[in-house]
């Protein structure tokens, strides 16, 4: 009981009510809270030094940086929900919630638009060409193939000249026109680009044989989301296969590469695999780079089961979401 009393009673004060409700919505840096709530530094950090005490938040430490989340019990969250109305500064609070996380996108989808054309003549840590030879060498041909942040669609390409068929799929409108175009260009009829999201993938469900993630993963807001589209998306028995970059402590793969992650281990990647719903997961290490900062490219597969567990089977599909499997078949 003293714990909730203490809780509440932290709560109670306007700044870290507003944090709280912030942190609810979203895993934000001490910068980002700052340029919502227009305070200073140094007492958003002490605000949030004492709901960490609490057990309402926590943070998550990538290198520099400090990203906090919400800790706080479900119970205690009602009741600040109800209390908002109180504080006038919520609603702005949201939406400037909804500029920062846009300038975000804004920030990556810049860096792509810029490198449309430019990737197969410049440097991309983790591209490993023996990476993807040994994606290639576990596949079985021919595929319904997602390529899921597919980029200029280099190795999209690359795949569908064994593949049924391969649907490129990248969030830069950019890489999608470049792509399309060098498809054309080649007469690679087998090969469609659309302008998705990994966390939204505009295919319907249970349609691919293969969720494919080339260096892609770590450019996503909330990477467990991804794997479980990439679940959502292949039909019973397909698997997902994840190149990406082992973790790492180059800082500057924020500014140079619009990475949002700065890799992942094994243990973190199976995680993901194994809470997404995926069986006969393997990882492994491919490629080490011979220049620093030595990047290693490491390779996650998974099976999506034959038969679904009860816990992620699914009831026939409503009117509703057949219709949002339509519009994402259409994007």
């Amino acid at each position: 009981m003293a714990s909730i009393l203490k809780s509440l009673r932290l709560a109670g004060d306007p700044n870290r009510l507003r944090l709280l409700l912030l942190l609810e919505q979203e895993e934000l840096s001490v910068a980002e809270l700052q340029e919502i709530l227009g305070k200073g530094q140094s007492q958003i950090s002490t605000n949030l030094a004492q709901l960490k005490q609490a057990g309402l938040v926590d943070d998550r430490r990538t290198g520099k940086n400090a990203f906090y989340r919400l800790k706080a019990p479900a119970e205690i969250m009602d009741l600040l929900r109800k209390a908002a109305p109180e504080v006038p500064e919520t609603a702005q609070d949201r939406e400037a919630l909804r500029l920062i996380l846009g300038k975000r996108e804004d920030r990556m989808r810049r860096y792509f638009d810029e490198m449309a054309g430019r990737f197969g003549r410049e440097y991309v840590p983790g591209r490993s060409w023996k990476g993807i030879a040994e994606v290639l060498l576990k596949l079985l041909p021919p595929l319904v193939i997602a390529d899921l942040g597919a980029g200029e669609g280099t190795v999209s390409q690359l795949m569908a000249q064994r593949a049924e068929k391969v649907i490129a799929i990248d969030k830069s409108e950019k890489m999608v026109e470049f792509g399309s175009e060098l498809a054309r260009k080649h007469g690679i009829s087998n090969l469609e680009y659309r302008l998705g999201d990994l966390e939204d993938v505009p295919i319907p469900s249970g349609t691919v044989d293969l969720a494919f993630l080339s260096q892609a993963l770590h450019h996503a807001s909330h990477p467990e989301r991804a794997v479980a589209e990439a679940w959502r998306i292949l039909k019973p028995g397909g698997r997902v296969a994840i190149l990406d970059l082992n973790r790492h402590h180059f800082e500057e793969a924020r500014e140079l590469y619009a990475d949002l992650w700065l890799g992942f281990s094994e243990m973190e990647l199976e995680r993901y695999l194994k809470g997404g719903g995926f069986e006969h997961i393997e990882t492994a290490i491919v490629h080490r780079e011979e220049e620093a900062p030595h990047f290693e490219t490491m390779l996650a597969i998974g099976r999506k089961p034959v038969a679904e567990i009860t816990s992620r089977r699914r009831s026939p599909q409503s009117q509703d979401e057949i219709r949002s499997d339509q519009k994402r078949a259409f994007r």
